[in-house]
């Protein structure tokens, strides 16, 4: 506990968010003697299993996290997403999404934020106490705010990200050596403005979590070369959620959390060749490079991660299926996702998700008309180059899932089954006694 906290007696209870991208909640609670910190905050607090979002990408996973609303309220549907009307496409950034953060809401009640590495908050915000950005960062220099904040990390030889790059080498010690180096400096950042005891709410993302599973969970799931580097790795990500936990006053309660699980990769699948092959895309150049490259006849194309449109009339610029058949279309290309098998027979298709069941709000109208959401060992892609196989596999070995996603609340009256994403949100407002309306979130709290 903190001399300022000690000394400030003012009985608003705070919330400490610590975010651990990607990790699935099998990895942590079936290895309670390796992981003994998050093991104690199951056995003291309440932990368990949640469901992502569709689709879940981080890009459109921690938008709805930090607000406790579906894409079509924040209007940020993927890593990529398109223009209203137009074939134009944008990369969403922090200004794009367009519902309140839970950050917004503490700062308007008269309380302080400190925010830091969460995804898809670039640039960074002004009206919060304290602010780095996460993923989708160009640099240090312009995603920290103030700048006392930027200097403290860069005297800390802090990264938004790990390079992903050297995960794709064959060898991955220089990929893991810098996981392990990105992570130090976050954990050191995190410890330093914890300490500072100035917050209502700490904010905050391990993202380098994420990565790692992207080279490495299939060696950790099938026995591979790097189980042992791997499970070393979520060693220290305990034991630092240990030492955070330890560091915590009295009236903050510690929630953790991924936005999305993970499993192993088998095959990506590219959808935009596959809709070539079968028919339903085609290209007006020998070159094609972006989704303005379509034809006039097209009938559907994809963004990752899976999500499928049509190319409507009315909605598109070229549309040519009229909206009197949109849902037998629809329909069709639902059965035909449904039937595809993989290389080794598989079922590659769990579940189809058309928009209506997933999205709403008054950004949805560039919602995808279906969201594929993968078997296990599939990584659902897209692309408008026309340059690849529809199965291919590559440097990464593990993939998100929608399922197996992670909470962990170090309070024991909170009740986790059946919850998903859009419930962190006003779980964290009511833990922070803060009043708001049932109808502002897609989620309900937890408490």
């Amino acid at each position: 506990m903190g001399l300022f906290d000690r000394l400030r007696g003012d009985g608003d209870p705070r919330v400490a968010f610590i975010g651990v991208d990607g990790v699935p909640f099998s990895l942590l609670s079936e290895h309670e003697a390796q992981f003994p910190n998050f093991a104690a905050i199951a056995e003291e607090g309440s932990a368990g299993e949640i469901s992502s979002i569709v689709p879940p990408e981080s890009s459109a996973c921690w938008p709805a996290l930090t607000t406790g609303s579906n894409p079509g309220e924040t209007g940020v549907y993927g890593f990529q997403d398109r223009e209203v009307g137009t074939y134009d496409t944008y990369v969403p950034m922090g200004n794009e999404v367009q519902a309140d953060r839970i950050w917004d809401r503490v700062q308007e009640a008269g309380r302080r934020a400190t925010v830091m590495n969460v995804p898809v908050t670039f640039p960074p915000q002004r009206n919060v106490q304290r602010m780095v950005s996460g993923f989708l960062s160009p640099g240090l220099e312009k995603a920290a705010y103030p700048d006392d904040l930027r200097e403290y990390l860069e005297g800390l030889d802090y990264r938004i990200d790990v390079n992903p790059k050297l995960g794709h080498e064959e060898d991955k010690a220089d990929f893991i050596e810098d996981a392990h180096a990105t992570l130090d400096a976050r954990f050191e950042a995190f410890e330093h403005y914890i300490a500072e005891d100035d917050w209502d709410l700490f904010f905050g993302v391990f993202m380098t979590t994420d990565r790692v599973n992207h080279f490495l969970f299939e060696d950790y799931e099938r026995d591979g070369e790097y189980k042992a580097e791997f499970l070393e790795f979520y060693q220290k990500v305990d034991d630092y959620i240990g030492r955070l936990r330890e560091a915590m006053a009295d009236d903050v309660t510690m929630v953790v959390a991924s936005d999305h699980g993970f499993t192993s990769l088998d095959y990506e699948v590219h959808f935009n060749e596959w809709l070539r092959e079968e028919g339903w895309l085609s290209f007006s150049t020998d070159d094609p490079s972006e989704l303005g490259d379509i034809s006039d006849d097209t009938t559907a194309y994809s963004f990752i991660p899976g999500r499928f449109y049509l190319n409507l009339e009315g909605r598109e610029p070229r549309g040519s299926v009229p909206e009197e058949e949109y849902d037998d279309v629809r329909d069709e290309l639902a059965d035909a996702l449904l039937d595809l098998e993989g290389p080794d027979g598989r079922q590659v298709v769990d579940r189809v998700v058309p928009k209506e069941e997933a999205f709403r709000g008054d950004h949805d109208d560039i919602a995808p008309d279906l969201v594929a959401i993968p078997a296990k060992g599939f990584d659902l892609k897209s692309g408008f180059k026309a340059d690849s196989d529809v199965f291919t596999s590559g440097p990464r070995n593990g993939m998100h899932s929608f399922d197996d996603t992670s909470l962990y609340v170090d309070r024991p009256d909170v009740t986790i089954d059946d919850a998903d994403l859009f419930d962190i949100a006003p779980t964290i407002l009511d833990l922070m006694d803060l009043e708001y309306s049932r109808s502002e979130f897609d989620g309900a709290s937890l408490v």
